[in-house]
């Protein structure tokens, strides 16, 4: 298979980025939110980088879907 049918084409990226950003990303900060909840309140600073680890950790596995999505496509003429 060439390298274009294995990988998503820019519009199914761009979809898929949508469909992370408004349905994905405000679940993952409700579970986020929950499981800081479960323990004590931690202090401000804990609870800050606890959160900036959080959303850098959710952008991991869709990096190759958010890739390039702000530029022009590719495949227009």
């Amino acid at each position: 298979m060439s390298e274009s049918k294995k990988a998503l084409s820019y519009k199914a990226r761009r979809r898929w980025s949508l469909v992370i950003l408004l349905v994905g990303l405000p679940l993952y900060i409700m579970a986020a939110v929950s499981v800081v909840n479960w323990f004590d309140r931690p202090s401000i600073l804990v609870e800050l980088m606890i959160y900036v680890g959080l959303g850098i950790l959710w952008v991991l596995p869709f990096k190759f879907i958010f890739r390039g999505i702000g530029q022009a496509d590719p495949d227009a003429k």
